[in-house]
């Protein structure tokens, strides 16, 4: 198998921020297009941490962050950071899993 193969294993992290009004918002988190999260969160003044934990063959991995209707919310994300593995962030939606080197 060569090394780009081989899937590797990444916790990426960032800080969520919310506004909102009316029903407290639902959010789902979307890692390549599959459900990895839904969550509700008693959002008061202060943002709450996102753990994404992927294993993934090197390449663009693209995370998506969706308001559930009814609620209306606007979301923000900062602090964008890899706390385990090879990898960097590109931008606040995709996450470059590199090439391992051995």
């Amino acid at each position: 198998m060569r090394h780009k193969d081989v899937p590797q294993y990444i916790r990426a992290v960032f800080d969520l921020d919310c506004d909102w009004e009316g029903l407290p918002p639902v959010y789902r988190i979307y890692v390549e297009n599959e459900l990895f999260a839904e969550r509700e969160y008693p959002w008061t003044d202060h943002y709450t941490e996102e753990v994404l934990q992927i294993k993934s063959t090197p390449g663009v991995v693209v995370v998506r962050l969706e308001l559930v209707p009814p609620a209306l919310a606007q979301f923000r994300t900062s602090n964008h950071r890899i706390e385990v593995g090879n990898a960097v962030w590109v931008d606040d939606t995709r996450i470059k899993i590199l090439i391992p080197e051995y």
